[in-house]
């Protein structure tokens, strides 16, 4: 079982990525997008799930608003209060006012289960933030799926008022998938080191630049798309 002491820390790393990440323009996006989105979800004391909540790295960005905070993992974790799958989600029906999901869709046989798992946790006009990836090398065993726009709107069909968002232009795609392939590709952790030292935060300043002097909307080659959903007031 991991420590406290490496998931409070994994965290802060996924929520402030150093430059030597290779995932470092898209994180930092999504951060972004997801300070907006907190931003727009009204009210104090809420009641939040964190689905997949192994290591919680957004629940910093509207700490001083959570009544409650619960997390449900498979993996368990110091800060996991369920042990669960997303799937069969051991909770009462229409009780929390924020949902958040981030890169876990990807490893779940059948996503749209927990999504209406979610659906129906969720109060009526609650709020899902989910975050999934649409390009990344196979990373275990039990990865499954990659996701587009449309497929993450067909999935929150049944939520109203859906945004799917692309962390970064197709140029920081391309940079983030070079960093990644650079990594995979190294022979031995010297030149693993070496790389995230020298070339990764290079690539990463690159990718940065490039998309604020270009401001590409051309999103084809995202990495990593953000999606918001609010469940109907009436349900």
């Amino acid at each position: 079982m991991e420590t406290l002491e490496t998931v409070s820390r994994e965290g802060p790393e996924r929520l402030h990525p150093a430059l030597t990440n290779p995932n470092w323009i898209v994180l930092r996006r999504r951060r972004e997008i997801f300070q907006k989105w907190l931003a727009s979800v009204e009210g104090q004391d809420l009641k939040v799930l964190d689905v997949g909540g192994r290591i919680q790295p957004y629940r910093p960005l509207f700490e001083e608003r959570i009544g409650r905070y619960v997390a449900v993992d498979l993996r368990p974790t110091p800060l996991v209060n369920i042990v669960a799958r997303g799937e069969e989600l051991p909770l009462a029906s229409a009780q929390f006012d924020l949902v958040i999901c981030t890169q876990v869709l990807e490893y779940i046989p059948e996503p749209a289960a927990v999504i209406a798992e979610i659906h129906r946790v969720l109060k009526p006009g609650g709020c899902l933030l989910l975050s999934a990836p649409a390009i990344f090398p196979r990373d275990s065993d039990h990865d499954l799926w990659r996701f587009l726009p449309d497929g993450l709107r067909w999935l929150l069909r049944s939520f109203r008022d859906v945004e799917v968002v692309a962390e970064g232009s197709s140029i920081a795609g391309f940079f983030r998938s070079v960093n990644i392939c650079l990594l995979l590709f190294a022979k031995s952790a010297f030149l693993g080191t070496l790389l995230r030292f020298s070339v990764i935060p290079v690539s990463n300043i690159v990718a940065a630049s490039l998309e604020f002097i270009i401001a590409s909307s051309n999103d084809q080659f995202s990495a990593n798309f953000s999606a918001v959903a609010r469940k109907c007031a009436y349900s």
